[in-house]
């Protein structure tokens, strides 16, 4: 199938490294990654120390079970690695970082990211996405990924991927919630810790987005 010269001519327009203009929810807000002003919050409500975020508390968690045991990063053991952890999510040339915020009071309470970036082909991934336990089922990461696939669509993407470890059957059921297809397991596809990770894969085409739009962030 030939596609038509809008489609084609929007290859060049896209820049490889993805700009992130502050998107702006109900609930959630996204803005650039700042590290040097984001660390230390970020750090600290994801640490596995009590934490407050927008009323919401948790004690003191497990913080590999609740958020880093399915991440290529984590958990951290101090501030300074956790910040060079999130300088290493902004240097790829094809990748974007978000601090997501509260959109009452401004408060962090996680990171996503735009990756794997190819223009050429009209694809994206949304990725490197975690929140603090205090955040999980709020709603935020329903939000802040419809934002993000709102605009990719915008911009002229045909395919925005979401990608995880087999095993992560909470980041798979997101995945199906919030739109995206299972297209399948990739035996073997990456080393993380030392172990083995088979990643299933999802996908949302731009022929899709339309239906899923409509309905707004599950």
């Amino acid at each position: 199938m030939h596609l038509s010269p809008e489609a084609l001519a929007r290859r060049p327009a896209l820049p490889l490294k993805p700009a992130t203009p502050v998107l702006s929810g109900r609930l959630a807000r996204l803005r650039p990654l700042d590290t040097a002003a984001d660390a230390e919050a970020l750090y600290r409500i994801s640490n596995g120390q009590p934490v407050t975020i927008g009323g919401n508390s948790v004690g003191s968690y497990d913080a590999d079970e609740r958020i880093w045991r399915y991440m290529a990063a984590g958990p951290f053991g101090g501030l300074d690695e956790f910040r060079v952890y999130l300088e290493q999510l902004q240097a790829p040339g094809n990748q974007s970082a978000y601090c997501v915020v509260l959109a009452a009071g401004d408060a962090p309470c996680g990171v996503a990211t735009l990756m794997n970036n190819v223009p050429e082909h009209l694809k994206i991934e949304l990725g490197n996405i975690w929140y603090s336990p205090a955040a999980q089922r709020t709603g935020v990461n329903a939000e802040a990924t419809f934002l993000m696939l709102e605009r990719c669509f915008r911009l002229g993407y045909r395919r925005v991927e979401w990608k995880c470890d087999a095993l992560n059957e909470r980041s798979r059921r997101a995945a199906l919630r919030m739109g995206f297809q299972f297209e399948g397991i990739q035996q073997a596809h990456m080393i993380i810790k030392g172990r083995n990770r088979d990643t299933a894969w999802f996908r949302i085409l731009d022929s899709e987005w339309p239906g899923i739009a409509i309905r707004g962030p599950a």
